[in-house]
């Protein structure tokens, strides 16, 4: 039977009468979005219009996902709220702390040794508050999730920044931080600023090379970064049809990559079949039976530009395979304009390593397409001058294409197949380099390739590209290599040209699996009891943070002025770190370290006001805290790009950062700032941002009336005795306004589960 059929029963008998009174209420045909987002407000249902934009929301999610670097955090915190169990149906899902060595097997042994302690604690949480719990090497999380428990016109959040892969079933799947989920768990309201919309509109077919991921990584190149911040981008058309529900998550997942709030198709037969296929028949036939309620209304498709904010037409016909990178996924390059622009801008030309999966393109259908490329290879007797590395998004997904025998023909032209889990992908590759100090490029079917994200290299180009260009480009071991027009040297000295891929939609005998790795959690936690040594250097217990002391901030450092790119890698990196995600004083050890400082250009390099001195990140900020002195981080554009991670929140705030003041902000960063009681604010006029000088003292004023839609004044008192005073806006509601009082939402919601 599958997972939460009687709540997806429930959801779709309230859907009907829900949507015709949003109809009703907009007095206009509603887009997929609209049906799904209204159907899903916390309250009974729909009263009034929500501005796209504006209107700040309550919704109530289905359902709660967690990966294990996340999960130590978010559920630390749901101890804290006073709850005997989880109000809505979440998991737990170990993926991320498994280090890509070796290989599969010895990898996964390593990880559940290394990891004992932390896998234990999940597991016996997860038994406690009913959480499901996936064991290390069951999968990834987005294809553990889209496989069983994703349904169309379901709504979820999960506590990862690729969590819109469900959007390739039909969800609104949303990353967000671990208080975003306690909220959901603890049975509060989720709040949201109701999204714009971006219709995504495909004509025609997907043709030869072109594939799944070439439609995201052309978006990426029109959007850019931060194109889709506040947005959902909704993929519709006869080419949206056309594609499989495993290449609309692909889609979907990497929509992370422009900022958008999610992405997701309407439900159609490709996504039926899906879920027949993956044991889910019942769903299928509910979600039939209501399929008007799960697409956008006719009108809609017929004059798109009417309902969406923006509109961008492609036609999959037409579509190129594309590369993207380096150090940005939104630098795309259809793949016969690669080499010039490679040469062009001095690229590493060597291509060292291939590595294909990860959440992105790890199914069935892109393992086939890449093995149809590798068998050529092994037919054809082309050795693979690159390094080539194969990641299964699931437990079934590995047991199935092994059956099938196509890991043997990875095996055959020198592929390594690694856990199921996201390894390089998030840095967690113990990469054996001939020389980490020369510059060298990768190529990666997966969705980010910021620097020094996956082998935390940064003379490494990261390109990101399908699953079969990334096989075709490690067979030739060079950037320079167009697998649509150029051949390739066999061992004998021949040259053949490589045929197009093909791949399987499904397994021609079905999916199978001998054990998913999944373990239900207990009828009754109440007895289990949950020990967290105080001498742990990967667990510790939370202290609530300390509440707003009612008064104007006066006398702050500067911690650091970051300049240019400052993702959620630079402010709290994964890889070697991502063991301390449970302990928040030994990873707040890796605060900004990665940023670079705008007055000497160097990472982790900064002036500590009360020594004079120069020294890393983390230490000044403590020295700071130690003399009671709290502290201001300035940030340049889209601030906090890339992972949900709130451990770049709550880091600042252990360490005494009062506010963050930037040009704007990555959304789901913005939220995990506030949700831990910090100021997170913008230059009214982004040109401010240069007024900053490395020994101001600062103060935050206009807090003791702090009220949505005013903005704050910081004044500079600069070193020479002038000052400057800036204007500093913010998105801050009522409610919001209310957890920076407290301290932190959690210690709002505690306070009302007591209460």
């Amino acid at each position: 039977m599958p997972f939460d059929l009687d709540l997806i029963k429930s959801v779709y008998e309230k859907m009907p009468s829900r949507i015709a009174k949003a109809r009703q209420i907009l007095g206009r045909p509603l887009t997929l979005t609209e049906k799904i987002l209204y159907s899903h407000l916390f309250e009974a249902g729909p009263t009034k219009e929500l501005p796209r934009g504006k209107a700040y929301v309550d919704f109530s999610p289905d359902r709660v996902a967690m990966q294990d670097a996340t999960a130590q955090m978010a559920l630390l915190q749901f101890m804290l709220c006073g709850r005997d169990k989880t109000a809505v149906p979440s998991t737990v899902h170990c993926d991320h702390l498994i280090q890509a060595r070796v290989g599969a097997a010895h990898d996964l042994k390593d990880a559940e040794n290394e990891n004992s302690e932390v896998y234990s604690f999940l597991s016996t949480i997860s038994n406690k508050y009913g959480i499901g719990f996936w064991k290390p090497g069951a999968g990834i999380i987005h294809q553990v999730v889209l496989e069983n428990y994703a349904f169309p016109g379901g709504m979820m959040i999960g506590t990862d920044s690729h969590t819109p892969n469900a959007g390739g079933l039909g969800m609104i799947a949303i990353g967000v931080g671990g208080a975003d989920a306690v909220d959901v768990m603890s049975g509060m309201a989720w709040e949201l600023k109701m999204p714009k919309l971006i219709g995504v509109k495909l004509t025609g077919k997907l043709s030869g090379w072109a594939s799944a991921k070439d439609i995201i990584l052309k978006v990426a190149g029109i959007l850019t970064v931060k194109g889709g911040t506040g947005c959902i981008l909704e993929y519709f058309g006869e080419g949206a049809d056309s594609l499989s529900a495993t290449g609309k998550g692909t889609i979907c997942n990497m929509g992370a990559e422009i900022g958008a709030t999610t992405s997701l198709f309407g439900y159609d037969g490709k996504m039926g079949e899906y879920l027949r296929q993956t044991s889910r028949k019942e769903i299928a036939d509910l979600a039939d039976g209501i399929i008007e309620h799960l697409r956008s209304d006719k009108d809609v498709y017929d004059d798109p530009k009417k309902y969406y904010d923006q509109l961008i037409e492609l036609n999959l016909s037409e579509l190129e395979p594309h590369v993207n990178g380096p150090y940005t996924p939104d630098a795309a390059w259809p793949i016969s304009q690669l080499a010039a622009k490679a040469l062009e801008h001095g690229w590493p030309l060597e291509i060292e390593v291939g590595l294909i999966g990860s959440c992105t393109n790890s199914s069935y259908e892109d393992i086939t397409r890449a093995a149809s490329i590798a068998r050529q290879a092994k037919d054809k007797n082309i050795k693979a001058k690159s390094e080539f590395t194969i990641t299964p998004g699931s437990e079934m997904v590995r047991f199935t294409t092994e059956r099938d025998g196509l890991l043997e023909v990875f095996d055959a032209v020198g592929g390594i197949v690694l856990a199921n889990a996201c390894g390089p992908c998030i840095g967690q590759w113990a990469r054996h380099s001939k020389d980490p100090n020369k510059k060298n490029t990768i190529v990666t079917s997966y969705n980010r390739n910021f620097a020094k994200r996956n082998d935390g290299n940064p003379n490494t180009h990261a390109f990101v590209a399908s699953p079969e260009i990334t096989t075709a480009l490690a067979l030739a071991g060079t950037l320079t290599f167009n697998p649509l027009k150029d051949k390739l040297k066999t061992e004998d000295g021949k040259e053949v040209l490589l045929d197009e891929p093909k791949g399987l939609e499904f397994p021609p005998k079905g999916y199978a699996v001998d054990d998913p790795g999944y373990q239900e959690p207990a009828a009754d936690g109440s007895n289990i009891v949950l020990n967290v040594s105080p001498d742990s250097d990967r667990l510790q217990l939370l202290e609530p943070f300390a509440p707003w002391e009612g008064t104007d901030l006066h006398n702050l450092m500067l911690l650091i002025k970051a300049k240019g790119k400052c993702t959620t890698d630079h402010i709290s990196m994964a890889g070697p770190w991502l063991k301390y995600r449970g302990h928040l004083d030994n990873i707040s050890n890796n605060l900004l370290i990665g940023a670079i400082n705008f007055f000497n250009d160097k990472p982790n390099t900064v002036k500590n006001e009360l020594t004079g001195e120069y020294g890393g990140v983390p230490d000044t900020a403590r020295a700071y805290k130690a003399k009671n002195i709290g502290s201001v981080v300035v940030g340049d554009e889209n601030y906090g790009e890339g992972s949900s991670r709130e451990h770049a929140a709550m880091e600042p705030r252990l360490l005494g950062v009062r506010a963050i003041v930037v040009k704007s902000f990555a959304r789901i960063h913005e939220t995990n700032l506030k949700k831990q009681g910090m100021l997170a604010l913008t230059f009214d006029n982004p040109a401010d941002y240069d007024k900053i000088q490395e020994d101001d003292k600062i103060s935050i004023l206009g807090l003791t009336s702090f009220a949505p839609g005013v903005p704050l004044t910081m004044e500079l008192n600069h070193k020479d005795g002038s000052n400057d005073k800036i204007t500093l806006n913010h998105t801050y509601n009522e409610i919001q306004i209310e957890w920076f009082k407290a301290g932190s939402a959690l210690n709002l919601i505690r306070q009302g589960i007591v209460a």
